[in-house]
């Protein structure tokens, strides 16, 4: 995101855990800073692209967080995927600093956000989008307005990582299959991706499952944990869906096993074991 807005000649500060990154970033013209503070100190909208709740409430509210820094009318755009509650609560830690929230998670990974393909779910009120619009829309040529409220934002990308994991979880199983029977795999995924079992997130993943390529674009875990909120949301309505569970599972037992730190392509590895977990 921050490589996408330097190319379109926005002036971008960015702070990051890992130094590395920062300089890597300060190498293509961005500011480099330690605190996070420092970064948003002249800016009018600080972006938080973290993990989860945890680190975001750290990055804003901990020892030389962004909320140390900002001014009057500043706006934070949240784009992890968290609960809705947790970003509804952090929308109220900052109104007594005078500050907007943008709750805007993103789905489409780091190609799409660097050619502002990616998509953002937005919710806002209408006066803090507009003041931002441009940035905004220079990120993303898939802005989805979803409400004016914080939380829809998070509640949209929940029911999208739930399908996706549903999606990759079937797209394993069924090559898992199609392996199992003696087919060529990479041939099945052909057919399965131009026919009715298509769906983006399983070709992209199943493709560099096959070749063997499980370095991380999207660490297993992420998916673990979107599904986990999706299904502790879904509980909270009184709602039970017949795959959401499962899906859960898989990506908890597929973390467990070892498989934390590789991509979540590495599913299909997961359920070609010869006697795979139910």
């Amino acid at each position: 995101m921050a490589g996408r807005l330097l190319a379109q000649g926005w002036p971008v500060h960015v702070c990051d855990c890992l130094p590395e990154r920062s300089q890597a970033l300060a190498r293509q013209g961005a500011t480099a800073h330690v605190l996070a503070a420092d970064a948003a100190r002249e800016a009018s909208l600080s972006i938080v692209c973290v993990v989860d709740a945890a680190q975001s409430r750290d990055v804003l509210f901990g020892a030389g967080g962004v909320a140390d820094a900002m001014h009057l009318g500043h706006s934070v755009m949240l784009c992890p995927t968290m609960a809705p509650a947790d970003v509804e609560a952090i929308a109220l830690q900052l109104r007594p600093f005078g500050l907007h929230l943008i709750d805007a998670p993103m789905s489409g990974g780091p190609v799409r956000a660097r050619d502002g393909s990616m998509s953002l779910m937005v919710a806002c009120p209408q006066t803090v989008f507009e003041r931002h619009r441009t940035l905004i829309e220079t990120l993303s040529n898939k802005v989805f307005r979803i409400s004016e409220n914080p939380g829809d934002g998070a509640r949209t990308k929940l029911v999208n990582n739930l399908a996706a994991g549903i999606n990759l979880v079937g797209a394993a199983e069924v090559l898992a299959l199609a392996q199992r029977m003696g087919l060529d795999m990479a041939a099945t995924l052909d057919v399965i991706a131009q026919s009715s079992g298509q769906s983006w997130i399983g070709s992209d993943r199943m493709r560099r499952a096959i070749a063997g390529d499980l370095a991380p674009r999207a660490h297993m875990t992420l998916l673990e944990k979107d599904t986990r909120l999706a299904l502790q949301v879904a509980q909270d309505l009184g709602f039970h869906g017949p795959l959401g569970a499962h899906a859960r599972d898989v990506f908890a037992q597929a973390s467990a096993g070892g498989l934390a730190q590789l991509d979540d392509a590495a599913l299909l590895q997961w359920l070609s074991r010869p006697d795979p977990p139910g």
